[in-house]
């Protein structure tokens, strides 16, 4: 892993008075010279590894701040510069803003200020360089824990970790839609504990760790499965596949199996078709969403 050596930055002011916009601008002068940990300012957030974010979160960007977010790569490291990117600071009463950045995007580090200082910004950046490393490390030796992937029965005493697992996974499919009022996103934990009465839920679990969950329930002959999710970390290594088998086997008597995606999720539609599912309907949800209805029946048994 080379990002502690080369770490591209991308900055965002949020609602600042351009007090610390004006320090982070001053950290990349020759008298501080940020460049000499290898930092490099860039304007795309595809190619940044860190998220440097001025001002307080409101009501207006909060959606700029979740779409830059989503866009990075994973691992990323976000850098709250300021008490107002902090906790909102005297502007956190205000009708429309909302709090510190930690309010929609999770944050690594906060540098306290008002203005926060250039030596202080650098110190905040080189200890996200710290937490970047250290994620990288474990996202390099996750495979290697993989054959440690256990599928269980997830209990109501694991609502909170599966809800916030939730809200990870789906940031990508808000993104998609340019949608942050998605059903999934915005589920409370007494909502999650209510869908346990009527739903089996289960969970991947590495390390300790829940990785990924599906829920379903039968109604006449059909299995509705929902919310099959894994964390962003984890995509791709086969966990998906593996709850979506064991939810099945957990409906022996189901003749048919029906789940749902937005028309733009073409990530999910093509996992449904390499494992059976087709396409059976559509419905509009709203001007910007439509829901895929997609099935598959069991072997063996008619419709």
């Amino acid at each position: 892993m080379f990002l502690k050596k080369s770490p591209w930055i991308i900055h965002y002011d949020g609602s600042s008075c351009n007090g610390c916009d004006i320090e982070v601008l001053a950290c990349l002068t020759p008298l501080f010279d940020v460049e000499r940990f290898g930092i490099i300012n860039t304007g795309n957030p595809k190619h940044a590894d860190i998220f440097l974010i001025t001002g307080s979160v409101n009501e207006q960007n909060k959606e700029i701040i979740q779409n830059i977010y989503c866009q990075m790569p994973d691992p990323k490291v976000v850098v709250a510069i300021g008490i107002c990117a902090c906790s909102g600071g005297i502007f956190a009463e205000c009708y429309n803003v909302l709090g510190g950045v930690a309010k929609v995007i999770p944050v690594d580090v906060f540098v306290p200020g008002c203005a926060a200082r250039p030596e202080s910004i650098i110190d905040g950046v080189v200890k996200g360089l710290a937490v970047l490393e250290e994620k990288g490390k474990k996202f390099k030796n996750m495979k290697k824990g993989l054959a440690t992937l256990s599928i269980d029965p997830a209990q109501i005493q694991d609502s909170a970790e599966i809800l916030a697992l939730q809200k990870a996974a789906y940031q990508s499919e808000a993104e998609l839609y340019n949608d942050f009022s998605l059903s999934p996103l915005n589920q409370s934990l007494e909502e999650i504990k209510a869908d346990f009465k009527s739903k089996i839920f289960l969970k991947a679990v590495l390390n300790k760790v829940i990785v990924g969950s599906v829920r379903a329930y039968q109604e006449k002959e059909t299995c509705h499965i929902g919310r099959l999710i894994v964390h962003p970390l984890y995509q791709n290594w086969g966990i998906g596949t593996k709850l979506l088998y064991a939810i099945e086997a957990r409906f022996p008597n189901a003749v048919r199996y029906e789940s749902f995606t937005g028309h733009k999720s073409k990530r999910t539609l093509y996992f449904g078709r390499k494992r059976g599912y087709r396409e059976c309907r559509r419905e509009k949800v709203s001007l910007k969403r439509e829901r895929v209805f997609f099935e598959k029946t069991r072997e063996g048994k008619a419709r």
